[in-house]
């Protein structure tokens, strides 16, 4: 932020916006339906739990949570049973983060309630437009995870194409 106000929001407030709004609906939504216990916080392991396992260390990389955060979301949601620590198969030395049966029921309502989130902006935007936003959505991410990977590694942040 540059310190002064202007007339529309930059991608940061809006990104901000947007994400607050739909955690919002998304957590309140999983409350009425039994998931009451977990906290919008708790996204950075639920958004990418997979029904297989994953690593805590790929959870912090595709989150872009610190590995410490990302253990401790973890440790509150085995408290709580939707995740368990397993041994990998493919390292004796790793664990994966597996949801539970009460975990896999809740991604399952997540889906369900961020397609209804998806289709309501769809019908509003109409198909075509949001289709165009999301594929810009994610280049923009793309592009933004790409210039804080570079800038992180010492090296020159990436230019967007011209």
């Amino acid at each position: 932020m540059t310190g002064h106000q202007t007339a529309e929001p930059d991608l940061g407030v809006l990104a901000a916006q947007v994400l607050v709004s739909v955690q919002r609906e998304l957590f309140t939504a999983l409350g009425e339906q039994g998931f009451d216990d977990i906290q919008p916080r708790a996204g950075a392991v639920l958004a990418y739990l997979r029904a297989d396992g994953i690593r805590a260390s790929e959870l912090a990389r595709v989150s872009g949570q610190h590995k410490q955060v990302i253990g401790s979301l973890v440790d509150d949601l085995e408290r709580l049973g939707y995740v368990e620590r397993k041994p990998d198969p493919g390292d004796r030395r790793a664990k994966l983060i597996c949801p539970t049966e009460r975990g896999l029921l809740q991604m399952e309502a997540a889906v369900s309630i961020m397609r209804t989130i998806e289709e309501r902006h769809a019908k509003t935007l109409g198909r075509q437009e949001y289709a165009a936003f999301k594929r810009a959505l994610h280049r923009v991410a793309d592009l933004q995870r790409k210039v804080q990977h570079d800038s992180q590694g010492g090296r020159e942040a990436v230019r967007a194409p011209e």
